[in-house]
């Protein structure tokens, strides 16, 4: 039972998808947009519970190495569509942002679910149909695209194809990674999918385990040392669960410390117990101890109480508690041992994917020419804090492009959000 022939059929209804099939639409192509989940943008929508981080305000020095060995690739990519054309680009949707005190982009209603029905509105009136609880199967005999849907095989036949069917985390939403055989049936370079922005299993003691899990770690500092040899830093907060640890600050530094467990079968996160206070200024506190006992004194003293101080007891040898200088350099550099990684159905993102050697410049396969990819299904990662959903976003914007490029049609300029006065809808 075919469809309706499109110009182009995009196959997974996340970030990426629906800004390729807004692009697509504003170039006057006919778009039909397939997921196999009975709504669209469920994984955009479950992110939003947390108020939806769009993406980050730091300047694009310090924006762009968030994307690691991906670099190269969203250098390109947000020259086209950078942080603020993001926030312009909403604008556009009736939805205002505002800057967080941390430097990240939300919607000033902090719902998902306001911006994914204006942004709906916006596709049906550009044309873009959608079709739900239709999974991708391949290609028939004929090339055309094969679904399953209502235990029936449908099939489509555009002349582009971009397929954003995601990474595989969180299942539940949509991105299984059930593409996989599919794309390596084909021939494509793939890299092991792994989780990324997710917890660490430490093994801890009962004591710290009963009393302490699921309290906040909060103003600590962080370090890892990634491949390369650098040691990679940072100031904020995490959570202790009941099998490790998780939280923004350790899914910033998730890629080095899971690369170290898989080679190594365990890692070190530094911990700076104190990072506001110099170790020449601790190593005198500590000195004016007297007779008070160790907790006494750490939370008079030093205000390290609570989560803080019982890591300190949980990983610093005791014989080091009694030696001011040698108790100054633990609470300065308290090696924390990571046993395990959690797994991927349970992490906030995934790494690996398509190898980016196999895309040229327009995201299209370069061994199947009309075929193009963008989101999570491709081999790069970023930290939380609105990098992920600006990194998708971007790419349908360049995959948008790239397939009304590749269809012969212009692509309207400026690009969503840019240089529109903000109460007009994206009309293309």
């Amino acid at each position: 039972m075919p469809h309706r022939t499109p110009d182009v059929a995009i196959v997974g209804a996340g970030p990426a998808g629906l800004m390729a099939a807004e692009i697509a639409a504003g170039a006057g192509l006919r778009v039909a947009l397939f997921d196999h989940t009975p709504t669209p943008a469920r994984k955009l929508l479950l992110a939003g519970r947390g108020g939806l981080n769009l993406t980050h305000s730091e300047p694009l020095d310090r924006f762009l190495p968030r994307y690691g060995a991906a670099e190269p690739l969203f250098l390109r990519l947000l020259a086209e569509f950078p942080p603020d054309a993001l926030r312009a680009w909403a604008a556009g949707l009736g939805i205002e942002t505002f800057i967080g005190s941390s430097g990240r982009v939300f919607p000033v209603q902090m719902k998902a679910s306001t911006l994914v029905r204006a942004w709906l509105r916006r596709l049906d009136g550009l044309g873009v149909t959608l079709h739900s609880r239709h999974r991708w199967t391949g290609w028939s005999g004929d090339g055309a695209l094969t679904f399953h849907h209502g235990g029936e095989t449908v099939t489509a036949a555009p002349r582009a194809t971009l397929l954003a069917l995601g990474g595989a985390s969180w299942p539940r939403t949509g991105s299984d990674g059930g593409w996989l055989p599919l794309l390596e049936a084909q021939g494509v370079e793939i890299a092991p999918l792994v989780p990324s922005n997710m917890g660490f299993e430490v093994p801890w003691s009962d004591h710290l385990r009963s009393r302490f899990a699921g309290q906040p770690v909060k103003s600590v500092g962080l370090s890892a040392v990634d491949r390369s040899g650098t040691v990679r830093r940072l100031k904020g907060e995490f959570v202790i669960t009941e099998t490790g640890i998780e939280g923004g600050a350790v899914y910033a530094l998730s890629a080095p410390l899971r690369d170290a467990v898989a080679a190594d079968g365990w890692a070190t996160l530094t911990l700076d117990l104190l990072p506001d206070m110099d170790g020449a200024e601790l190593v005198r506190r500590l000195r004016r101890r007297g007779a008070e006992s160790l907790s006494t004194f750490l939370k008079k003293s030093l205000s390290l109480t609570g989560p803080r101080a019982a890591l300190l007891r949980e990983f610093a040898p005791a014989a080091d508690l009694s030696d001011p200088v040698a108790l100054a350099r633990q609470i300065k550099g308290l090696a924390v041992v990571l046993t395990g990684i959690r797994p991927i159905d349970r992490a906030i993102s995934s790494a690996g994917g398509v190898r980016l050697s196999e895309l040229d410049d327009r995201l299209m396969l370069a061994r199947r020419p009309g075929l193009f990819l963008a989101g999570e299904m491709l081999d790069w990662e970023a930290p939380t804090g609105g990098y992920l959903l600006q990194g998708c976003f971007a790419m349908g914007v360049a995959a948008g492009k790239g397939m009304a490029e590749w269809l012969g049609r212009l692509v309207p300029s400026p690009a969503p959000g840019e240089g529109r006065d903000p109460s007009e809808a994206w009309e293309g």
